[in-house]
């Protein structure tokens, strides 16, 4: 999967390289129930029952975003992991609450990550990286419903105009 992700220019899941990115605006990523490389709370973990944790976020006027993207994806010293996919939610949206991927923005669609389930695949890893990442996009992200999710995160990676993240570091 690494390398798959890696070969579509998304460098360690972190979907635009050094090299590719052109102008990528800053989105800021908050969550009241998430901080910035602390633990990620085992409520929203496979040790819970939460679903998706809430997420806000924020960046300058774009006025050429057509949709954003919401990529969970994990590092461990075993195996990286997409958890979550989101995309296609309504450029105007700025939160999700709670268990979002139970009752996502109208719209919007998710793809089936790593584990080959659809929604969000809470982490287990009690010692990953797991990244939370919003990605302002230019378009919407034009695959079929059955695009596989290496192809559905080279076409985000395509379309990034802003991105920013929050980073949980293990599970409490």
């Amino acid at each position: 999967m690494t390398a798959v992700l890696a070969s579509a220019g998304c460098g360690s899941l972190g979907f635009v390289g050094r090299s590719q990115a052109k102008d990528i605006a800053q989105v800021n990523v908050s969550s009241p129930e998430l901080r910035d490389g602390k633990p990620l709370p085992r409520e929203y973990s496979c040790h819970g029952n939460q679903g998706s944790p809430p997420l806000r976020w924020s960046s300058r006027p774009l006025p050429q975003a057509k949709s954003i993207a919401i990529v969970v994806d994990s590092h461990a010293t075993s195996e990286s992991a997409v958890h979550w996919v989101l995309y296609d939610i309504p450029a105007t949206t700025t939160e999700l609450g709670p268990d979002a991927a139970a009752d996502p923005p109208e719209g919007s669609r998710q793809a089936k990550v790593t584990s080959g389930r659809t929604g969000y695949d809470a982490p287990c890893e009690d010692q990953a990286n797991y990244r939370f990442s919003v990605y302002t996009l230019s378009d919407k992200v034009d695959l079929g419903p059955d695009a596989e999710l290496s192809e559905i995160l080279k076409e985000i990676a395509h379309l990034t105009i802003a991105r920013g993240r929050l980073t949980a570091v293990n599970i409490e």
